[in-house]
C-alpha cells in the first residue's frame, strides 16, 4: 500500500462562492477519506458519479481498499484500468453472489486489500438486494474492529437507504451504525445522492467533508442554506457540470471547486446516437473467483439436497395416506362381517336386536287402529302381540334388522334400498316413518285411522312425543317441527355419532385445520391413529370435513348445508341453518 498521505481530486473555481484564485489543487486527506463520513450530492447530469469515480480511482492507483455500492450498474467501466472484482446479480458480473457470499466479500476486501464493486443494479427481487448489501455492511463492520485498516464504503443513491421520512430498514440501520461507530474501526463511508432533501439529516450533519453540486429543487437549496448559508443556496443552481462547493472539516472556509474528469469509460453516461463502444475490461484473479464459485455451488449443492429430500418426504406421505386409505377400508369390511354375523347367530336363537320403542309404538297403533265391531278390541290385542311374538321368532326378524344396519352404510340387500332405507318386512322406513300408513312425525297415514275418534287422536298425540323425545328435541320449543329439511338431516346424521366423533368435529370447528390425532387428542382420546383415523373417515364421508393438504382436514359444515339442500341458499340462510345445527348438536362438545 502506497504512504500518500493526501489525493488530489480538483481544482479551485472561479464564481459565486469561491475565496481563492482559480487554478489551485484541492487536496483531501487520505486517512480521513478512508476513515471519515462524506457526502456527495447533485441533480442528475451535474458531476455528482463523476466525483465519486474520481475519488475512487485515486484512492486505486494508491493500492487502497474500497468498496462501491452501485445501483445503477455504472461502475464497471473502473475495469477499464483496475483489477477491480465486480459482483451482483447478473452476467456482467465477474461472478453472481447472494447473501450466503458477504462473509467472504467482506474477507477478500478487508483481509486480502481487494477493491469490490458491489452491483445489485439487476436484482429483480428489492429483498434480495437489501438482504445482500445488509449482510455486507455488517460482515464489514465485524471483520473491521478486527483488522483496524482503513477502508473505504462509497454507497450510491443512500437516501433509497436512509430516508429523512418514512422507515428505515435494515441496511439504513447498518449504514448508520457504520457512519457513528466505523471511524474507529478504521471503516469509513461516502454518501451519495441527487435528493438531499430525502437523506436523513442525522447522518449529513455529521460528516465531514461535503460536496455540493448543481441542485435546482426548491427543497434542495433549501438545505444548502441550512448548512452552509443562503448566499451559497443561490449560487449552488449555477454552478457548471463538475463544479461543486466543498466543505471539510480539515479546511476553513467553503471552496468552490472544479473536479477532475474520469480516466476510466463512462457507463454511467447518457446514450447517444453514436454507435456503443464499450472498452476491453480487466480480469480479475481466478483465485478470487472461484473462492466465491465455491460457496455458490455448496449453496446449490444444498439447495438441490433439500429439493430432493422434499419430494421423497412427499412420495412417503402419499404412500401413508394410501396405506391408511386400504386400512381404513379393511376396517370397514371387517365390521361389516361382524354385523353379518350377528346376524345370522341372531336368526339361529330366535334374537331380534333391531326393535326399538318406536317401532313397538307403531305396531301397538296399527293394532288399535282396527278395532273389532263386536268390542273385542283387546282380546285382538293380546292375540296379534302373541301372534307377532311368534312371527318374529320364526319369520327371520334379525335378519331385517341386521340389513337395516347394512343399509346405514349404503349396503342394499334383501329389499333394504341404496340410501339405507329397508323396502320388506317391517323394518322402518327412512327418518323413522312407519312402512305401514304412519308419517314421519308418529301420525298414521292410511287404514282406519281417520275414523278411529277422540281415543286414536290422542294414541298418535303420545306416539310423537315419544318420537320427539327419541330424537332429542323438545315439543314446546317449536324447532322440531320448523327446523328446515336440511337442518333435520344433518343434524339426524350426527345425532348417530359417538360423543367422541363429535368432540373431534368441534375441534375442527374451534381451531380450523387440524390432523386427525390432534383432534382425537382434543376430544379425550387416548393417541390411538386407528381409532382418531377411523372417527375422521366418518366426518369425512358425510361431508362434515374435507382434506386440505399435508394430512390436515377442515371443518366444511357450511358447505355441506348449501350442497344438500333441495334448493339454492342464499350466505345468510346457509349461516342460520348451519348455526341451529351446532346449536343443537355440536355445542358443549368443545374440547375435552
Amino acid at each position: 500500500m502506497a504512504e500518500t498521505e493526501h489525493i488530489t481530486v480538483a481544482d479551485t473555481s472561479a464564481g459565486p462562492g469561491g475565496t481563492e484564485d482559480p487554478g489551485q489543487s484541492v487536496d483531501i486527506p487520505v486517512v480521513e477519506l478512508l476513515t471519515g463520513r462524506g457526502f456527495i450530492t447533485g441533480k442528475s447530469g451535474s458531476g455528482k458519479s463523476n466525483t465519486a469515480s474520481v475519488v475512487a480511482e485515486k484512492l486505486l492507483d494508491n493500492g487502497f481498499g474500497l468498496l462501491i455500492v452501485d445501483i445503477d450498474g455504472e461502475y464497471y467501466g473502473l475495469k477499464e484500468e483496475y483489477e477491480i472484482l465486480h459482483v451482483g446479480g447478473d452476467e456482467e458480473c465477474d461472478i453472481q453472489v447472494t447473501e450466503e457470499h458477504a462473509g467472504k466479500i467482506a474477507s477478500l476486501a478487508l483481509e486480502q486489500n481487494v477493491p469490490i464493486i458491489l452491483d445489485v443494479s439487476s436484482f429483480l427481487d428489492e429483498e434480495e438486494a437489501e438482504a445482500l448489501l445488509t449482510a455486507v455492511a455488517r460482515q464489514l463492520f465485524a471483520k473491521a474492529k478486527k483488522q483496524k485498516q482503513p477502508f473505504l464504503m462509497l454507497v450510491e443513491e443512500c437516501h433509497e437507504w436512509i430516508p429523512e421520512k418514512g422507515g428505515m430498514g435494515e441496511v439504513g440501520k447498518m449504514l448508520i451504525k457504520i457512519g457513528k461507530r466505523g471511524r474507529k474501526h478504521g471503516l469509513g463511508i461516502v454518501g451519495i445522492s441527487q435528493r438531499p432533501a430525502d437523506v436523513k439529516k442525522d447522518y449529513i450533519t455529521q460528516c465531514d467533508w461535503l460536496v455540493w453540486h448543481r441542485l435546482t429543487w426548491n427543497n434542495d437549496t433549501k438545505v444548502v442554506g441550512r448548512i452552509l448559508d443562503n448566499n451559497y443556496a443561490d449560487a449552488v443552481e449555477d454552478l457548471d457540470d463538475g463544479e461543486a462547493f466543498m466543505m471539510t472539516d480539515w479546511a476553513e472556509q467553503v471552496r468552490r471547486v472544479q473536479f477532475h474528469r474520469k480516466q476510466t469509460f463512462d457507463a454511467g453516461a447518457t446514450p447517444g446516437l453514436d454507435d456503443f463502444e464499450r472498452p476491453e475490461l480487466k480480469s480479475v484473479s481466478d483465485d478470487l473467483v472461484s473462492e466465491l464459485e465455491t460457496i455458490s455451488e455448496e449453496k446449490q449443492a444444498t439447495e438441490n439436497r433439500i429439493n430432493e429430500l422434499r419430494e421423497e418426504l412427499d412420495k412417503k406421505n402419499s404412500r401413508i395416506a394410501e396405506l391408511e386409505t386400504e386400512l381404513q377400508d379393511a376396517r370397514d369390511l371387517q365390521r361389516m362381517a361382524e354385523q353379518f354375523t350377528e346376524a345370522l347367530v341372531g336368526h339361529v336363537e330366535g334374537y331380534n336386536p333391531g326393535r326399538t320403542a318406536q317401532e313397538e309404538m307403531r305396531r301397538q297403533r296399527e293394532r288399535f287402529s282396527e278395532p273389532s265391531e263386536d268390542g273385542t278390541d283387546e282380546v285382538q290385542a293380546d292375540e296379534a302381540q302373541t301372534d307377532e311374538a311368534q312371527t318374529d321368532a320364526t319369520s327371520g326378524g334379525g335378519f331385517g334388522d341386521a340389513f337395516s344396519a347394512f343399509s346405514d352404510d349404503g349396503v342394499a340387500m334383501n329389499g333394504g334400498s341404496d340410501d339405507g332405507v329397508a323396502t320388506n318386512g317391517s323394518a322402518p322406513a327412512a327418518n323413522g316413518a312407519s312402512a305401514n300408513g304412519a308419517s314421519a312425525n308418529g301420525t298414521a297415514t292410511s287404514g282406519h285411522a281417520e275414523d278411529d275418534g277422540d281415543a286414536d287422536a290422542a294414541l298418535a298425540a303420545a306416539m310423537a312425543a315419544v318420537e320427539d323425545e327419541e330424537s332429542g328435541d323438545d315439543p314446546a320449543d317449536g324447532d322440531a317441527t320448523d327446523r328446515p329439511a336440511v337442518v333435520a338431516d344433518v343434524v339426524a346424521d350426527l345425532a348417530e355419532m359417538s360423543d367422541k366423533t363429535l368432540r373431534m368435529l368441534a375441534y375442527y370447528r374451534e381451531h380450523g385445520p387440524g390432523t386427525p390425532l390432534n383432534a382425537q387428542f382434543s376430544a379425550g382420546g387416548d393417541g390411538d391413529r386407528t381409532a382418531a383415523y377411523a372417527r375422521n373417515r366418518t366426518l369425512r364421508l358425510r361431508g362434515l370435513v374435507e382434506h386440505v393438504g399435508r394430512g390436515k382436514y377442515d371443518y366444511r359444515l357450511r358447505a355441506l348445508v348449501s350442497e344438500e339442500s333441495d334448493e339454492t341458499l342464499d350466505e345468510s340462510t346457509i349461516e342460520d341453518y348451519a348455526t341451529r345445527i351446532e346449536r343443537d348438536v355440536l355445542d358443549g362438545h368443545g374440547e375435552a
